[in-house]
Formats: C-alpha cells, sequence, structure tokens
C-alpha cells in the first residue's frame, strides 16, 4: 500500500521537472516573487500556527506550500508565465496536503488562465495575480475592484479582469472596505480585506491573516518591481 502511493507522489506530473532550454521572458521572476512570500509566512509561522485554533498547524501549511510553488516555478524559468503558474497549480496540487494550499492551487490555476497570450508578469499587470491569488479560485468580475487597489498602489492601471461589472459583488467589496477602514486598517490592508472577502480566504481567521501577509508580500515586491523600472 505504501508503495503504491508512493509511486503516485513520484509520477511526472507530480515531481518537479526542468522546463526546456530558452531565453528568460522579459518582466518579473515569479519564483523569487513568491519566494519573498515564502520567507514573509516563515518569518511568522508561530503566530499563523497560534491563530489556526483547530490545528495549530496553518503556519507550517503555509511555508510548506509557498516554497513548492517557489520551487515549481525555479524549474520553469523560461516558460509563459501561465505554463509556469498551471505547473506551479499542478505540483502544489499533487503534493500538499493542506486545504489551504489546495485554495491557493485553485488561485494559481485561475491566474495561469488570466496570464494566457501574454509574455511576462509585469508591475502593470501584476494586480491580476494578486487577485486571482486572494480571490482562491474565484473568478473575479469587477473592475471597480481592479481600480480600487490599483489606485492605492499610485494609480498603476489594472487590465480589465472581466466584461461587464458586477454590482452585488462590487458593492460587497465596497461595504468590506469601509467597514475594515472604521476597524483602523489602512487602505491598502483594507482593499486587501476587500478582495478576500467574497472567497474562501474569508471563511476562516488564520487564512484571512495569512492572506494579509501574502498580499503584503507580494504588493510590496511589486512595488519593488515598478521602482526600478522609474
Amino acid at each position: 500500500m505504501k508503495k503504491t502511493s508512493k509511486s503516485v507522489a513520484t509520477s511526472s506530473r507530480a515531481t518537479l521537472r526542468k522546463a526546456p532550454s530558452r531565453p528568460p521572458a522579459p518582466g518579473t521572476d515569479l519564483s523569487a516573487l513568491f519566494n519573498v512570500a515564502a520567507k514573509t509566512l516563515a518569518a511568522n509561522r508561530s503566530t499563523l500556527n497560534y491563530a489556526d485554533a483547530e490545528n495549530q498547524n496553518h503556519g507550517d501549511n503555509m511555508v510548506q506550500a509557498f516554497k513548492m510553488i517557489s520551487q515549481a516555478m525555479a524549474t520553469q524559468r523560461g516558460a509563459a508565465p501561465s505554463d509556469q503558474l498551471q505547473y506551479a497549480s499542478e505540483y502544489l496540487s499533487q503534493n500538499a496536503n493542506s486545504g489551504s494550499a489546495h485554495v491557493y492551487a485553485q488561485g494559481l490555476a485561475q491566474a495561469a488562465q488570466q496570464f494566457q497570450g501574454q509574455q511576462a508578469i509585469t508591475p502593470d499587470n501584476a494586480m491580476l495575480l494578486l487577485q486571482s491569488l486572494l480571490g482562491g479560485g474565484q473568478q473575479s468580475s469587477s473592475q471597480g475592484g481592479a481600480d480600487l487597489l490599483g489606485s492605492l498602489l499610485g494609480g498603476q492601471q489594472v487590465p480589465q479582469l472581466a466584461q461587464g461589472i458586477d454590482l452585488a459583488a462590487l458593492v460587497s467589496a465596497g461595504l468590506t472596505f469601509m467597514s475594515a477602514k472604521q476597524q483602523g486598517q489602512d487602505n491598502v490592508q483594507a482593499a486587501l480585506t476587500a478582495l478576500m472577502s467574497a472567497g474562501p480566504m474569508a471563511q476562516s481567521p488564520h487564512r484571512q491573516q495569512s492572506g494579509q501577509m501574502v498580499g503584503n508580500a507580494l504588493l510590496q515586491a511589486i512595488a519593488g518591481m515598478a521602482a526600478r523600472r522609474r
């Protein structure tokens, strides 16, 4: 029985594999970007474990998940962003055991769809990645939500996420944003809370807490990308 389990875990889809050698695409290094989040989670591992009242292992699971994502993407450097995101999604889904990891696997899969046909992730389109991740794979339906987050990040142009505007989703996100502001959160923290409000991240306090950490880490890395372009 153990031998069967091992063979599944080490199948060609589940194991890390090197992408064919090719010139790296211009834009951000996705492995490095997710490694920033992994380091932030590692620094807050004990806090996240404590926040997980049921299992006390959420911090451990999140550190493992983001290390897996970074390592998987490192093997695919030079591949199109959508391919890197899809490969990391499949690898995480097959090798991580926690529910939170599978939420992020779904977010990566959604991001892979959003970046189909795009040659690189840059400061101009990176917010699309953040929305897919924090939405836990939920199809984003509000351009207004993207504009809100983009404006909070210094007026970056955020690409349209879907055709049309879901007014109910926009109103809900706006109310969540205002509520977070009233609770003392700054604009960026309140925006991250609003982005997570309709997805699986909002279903448990420890997931919401780690989602804030991931969002902050990626935002800082993206802001650094934008600063280096100036």
